[in-house]
């Protein structure tokens, strides 16, 4: 499918028949986000290349960044693809502890590791309940997640890990000298058009702001200048959808491939976990989509048979209604091509 390219400087919406969308439908969206997902900050639909919808809520306005959690993973994943395209990495099948020489173990089972099997979140830990909080208490959050590692899943068995995430980043920054938020400004956000991010050094008072204030900005690190591999970004809706956009059109942004266009399909292979190289990956009713998401409700999801990316931010809440069942219910229904 040939497809639009994001028209930089337009903001404006297009002709509503180009867009092939039933304003009708779409139209009760607003009132079911305020009854059932009242935590939503704001919503960005883009189709065929141009905004279709946009809507803010508790204060909110397009300017706003907020913290959306493991869809930090997703960007990350891109990174790691940027990374290998220049050469900073062999390839994703090279294995994790190539780069921590320093780090010792008598567990040959963790030499075997790559990363792909952080990619597709296959590798085994010592858990059963991630330690989030003692990771981020840490002095040495990748020394930390390295420990929690077992080895690699000969059955492909998948296990959710944000210690996993935070190798990964640790390994971008060892092999560019760069952090993942350095080399994200310099090699992602600001080709396609996203807002550069500074850093965000939390201490444990700002824990609480961080995840439940309002307005923050920054990219959260650890005491070794990584960045946080599996969240602690924050964004806005539309540069969401900017980077969603970005993987609909295989990595090619205004005729530059910022992201290799085999990477991205290696990165969207439907299979048994539902799970590609930190992208949730779901086909129902003959329609696929890949999704980044976050605690909370925050949701990139693609939709490429649609030409369709619908961003969502959200205020973290324990519990928030499911944000597929809002895109299936009562986006996906008002798009009529």
């Amino acid at each position: 499918m040939k497809r639009t390219y994001w028209p930089t400087n337009k903001w404006k919406e297009a002709d509503p028949a180009t867009l092939e969308i039933d304003r009708k439908k779409l139209s009760i969206l607003d009132t079911t986000i305020k009854n059932d997902y009242s935590n939503i900050s704001g919503i960005v639909i883009v189709k065929n290349g141009y905004i279709a919808y946009e809507k803010y809520y508790d204060g909110y306005t397009c300017d706003d960044t907020i913290h959306v959690a493991s869809v930090t993973k997703s960007i990350l994943s891109a990174l790691i693809g940027i990374v290998i395209d220049k050469g900073f990495i062999k390839s994703v099948e090279q294995r994790v502890l190539d780069f921590f020489p320093e780090y010792k173990t008598n567990e040959k089972e963790k030499y075997e590791i790559t990363i792909k099997d952080l990619l597709t979140m296959t590798a085994t830990y010592s858990y059963e309940i991630e330690p989030f909080q003692e990771l981020c208490c840490s002095p040495d959050w990748t020394k930390y997640a390295l420990d929690l590692l077992n080895g690699k899943s000969e059955t492909k068995e998948f296990k959710y890990s944000t210690a996993g995430a935070h190798i990964l980043s640790t390994i971008i920054t060892r092999s560019t000298g760069k952090s993942a938020r350095e080399f994200a400004n310099e090699y992602l956000f600001k080709p396609i058009g996203m807002r550069e991010m500074p850093a965000y050094e939390m201490t444990a008072s700002d824990y609480e702001k961080f995840f439940f204030g309002k307005h923050v900005t920054g990219w959260v690190k650890d005491p070794d200048n990584n960045s946080a591999g599996g969240w602690g970004l924050t964004l806005t809706p539309r540069d969401m959808t900017r980077f969603g956009f970005l993987y609909l059109n295989k990595g090619l942004w205004e005729n530059k491939q910022i992201i290799p266009q085999k990477y991205i399909e290696e990165s969207l292979v439907i299979n048994h976990n539902h799970y590609g190289y930190l992208w949730w990956l779901f086909d129902e009713n003959n329609t696929f989509m890949h999704c980044a998401l976050g605690d909370g409700g925050n949701v990139i999801c693609c939709i490429p048979q649609k030409d369709m990316v619908i961003a969502i931010t959200s205020r973290l809440i324990m519990n928030p209604n499911d944000r597929l069942t809002l895109i299936n219910k009562y986006i996906l229904p008002a798009i009529t091509g």
